[in-house]
């Protein structure tokens, strides 16, 4: 339960930390205390309650989403009712165990594949079971149609009543099964793209190197050097408002970040993206459908305690959710958003020089990219992603690599991803400012998200099914075009001057009144 408080009429409802992996080199390992927010909601004094096998494994591993009932958690032994569940191929995980368990492996997932198959065996058992118990309850039930003898009759009864006290038993224990499965199975990672090197982060390699480090001249300072001396954050107060990892912006930090913004947006909507602005809080279950784990042990996500709502820490999730459960026309295909919100992460288990100030931080701003396209789209448009972030930094004049980034490095969702890291003279070492992530249909499948092809089906159409082509799942795709926390990271850094002044990147000036340069402030 959330703590109740009241102040002038207004409930706080309790945010607590819950579970999602790490997809993200933004997202690093748990921290073991449980760290509580206060979220107010207005409620007067009210108690707010992968032929190819890896090709196959796609099928066999993604997730038709469909609604059900609202959380519920584990007690003891008891087991969690799945809010959705996942059209797996069981039959195919089992016959093609070794491929499946190697991408778990080559991952580095969590995923319990002898658990599954073991499940899978018990309830393929107990439903023969069931299947066996209603034909004898079905031939009882025919029997009593016809005349029979009071005694004959009598007996059928109560082998009709005992078949169906039997069964329902056994139905019970067929659902408890099929939810432990599904929960275990939808664990189970996407597939990895062929040319995805094996192992972890440092397997990863190099795909374009852009720029050269600038020559400075005079001592270098970092990002919380230049901020307090030209006065344009303040951590302490937050620290003491919110706690550590928070931050104030000020003066023309705060136009830098609004600049960002919308310098980015009008950039990326010239290539053709929608603008929008999400919701912030989302149902825990769209955070699983797209791939992420909103509860668990590895504390990552914010959560609402007493709902079944979590802080988001990418607008992936939100836009994701846009299209839920619905079915697209051919021409309605590419969609391609570019979405601003604030991400909420509880960065666990950061510390140490290489985290300071701005760079990992609980609460920023972010400007991301999302993509739904046909199946044999989607690698281009991970490249046409990719070129966007690489010619926005390159507009921004930094100096930057991508990454292909390995397999053990990927998370759950992603097929393929690459991530940007720019160079951050203060830190001394590449920071990631990036990532690019095509996860063909991994998400779709979850999320219910197909569309129906223009072209009719060449088969002759069943009766009552019309010439229709059968709809497919879309591919997602989604890209950071900014995070504002560490672009200003980059910007200060890198533009430093040697009187303590920074200068603003021409494509930015427009965007800030025409000011070209960060000045001390005059005491």
């Amino acid at each position: 339960m959330g703590l109740q408080c009241y102040f002038g009429g207004t409930t706080i409802q309790t945010l607590k930390l819950a579970a999602i992996p790490a997809s993200s080199r933004f997202i690093l390992k748990p921290i073991s205390k449980t760290l509580v927010l206060n979220s107010f909601s207005r409620h007067n004094y009210v108690n707010c309650p992968q032929r190819n096998p890896f090709k196959l494994l796609v099928r066999a591993l993604s997730a038709t989403a469909v609604q059900t009932a609202p959380i519920t958690e584990r007690l003891d032994n008891e087991v969690v009712k799945p809010q959705w569940k996942a059209a797996i191929d069981f039959k195919w995980i089992r016959d093609n165990k070794d491929a499946v368990a190697l991408n778990i492996k080559n991952r580095n997932s969590n995923a319990n594949l002898e658990l599954v198959l073991e499940l899978y065996e018990k309830m393929l058992a107990v439903q023969k079971e069931v299947e066996r118990l209603r034909a004898e309850r079905n031939a009882v039930a025919n029997k009593m149609k016809g005349k029979l003898e009071i005694s004959e009759r009598q007996k059928l009864i109560e082998e009709g009543k005992n078949l169906k006290e039997g069964l329902a038993t056994l139905e019970e224990d067929l659902v408890k099964l099929t939810d432990e499965l599904q929960l275990e199975a939808q664990c189970i990672p996407n597939l990895t793209h062929p040319l995805v090197p094996i192992g972890g982060e440092d397997s990863s390699t190099v795909r374009k190197m852009a720029g050269t480090p600038r020559d400075f001249g005079f001592p270098v300072k970092d990002h919380l050097q230049l901020g307090k001396e030209l006065d344009l954050f303040d951590f302490d107060a937050a620290a003491e408002v919110s706690g550590s990892k928070f931050y104030y912006l000020k003066n023309e930090a705060v136009m830098l970040e609004m600049a960002l913004v919308n310098w980015t947006l009008s950039e990326v909507m010239k290539k053709g993206f929608t603008p929008l602005t999400t919701p912030e809080l989302v149902r825990s279950s769209v955070v699983e459908k797209c791939g992420f784990q909103p509860r668990g042990d590895n504390t990552q996500v914010y959560s609402i305690e007493g709902s079944d709502q979590c802080l988001i820490g990418t607008a992936e999730i939100p836009v994701g959710g846009i299209h839920m459960d619905a079915i697209l026309a051919e021409t309605q295909l590419p969609l391609k958003y570019v979405a601003f919100s604030h991400c909420f992460r509880t960065e666990a288990g950061a510390a140490g020089t290489a985290t300071r100030g701005l760079y990992r931080v609980h609460q920023f701003s972010k400007v991301e990219m999302f993509v739904l396209c046909r199946p044999e789209e989607s690698e281009s448009y991970h490249e046409e992603l990719i070129k966007i972030e690489e010619d926005l930094f390159s507009a921004l004049g930094l100096h930057y690599k991508t990454l292909d980034m390995a397999s053990g490095d990927l998370g759950a969702p992603a097929y393929r991803k690459f991530d940007v890291e720019a160079w951050m003279p203060g830190l001394g070492r590449y920071g990631e400012i990036s990532s690019a992530s095509n996860c063909i249909d991994y998400q779709s499948r979850r999320l219910g998200i197909r569309y129906r092809p223009s072209e009719p089906t060449p088969a002759p159409p069943r009766k009552g099914k019309g010439s229709l082509a059968p709809t497919q799942f879309v591919h997602t795709l989604n890209a950071t075009a900014c995070a504002v926390p560490r672009m200003i990271v980059c910007l200060l850094e890198n533009y430093q001057q040697e009187d303590g002044s920074v200068i603003i990147p021409g494509p930015l000036r427009a965007f800030m009144g025409g000011l070209e340069l960060i000045t001390p402030k005059s005491t």
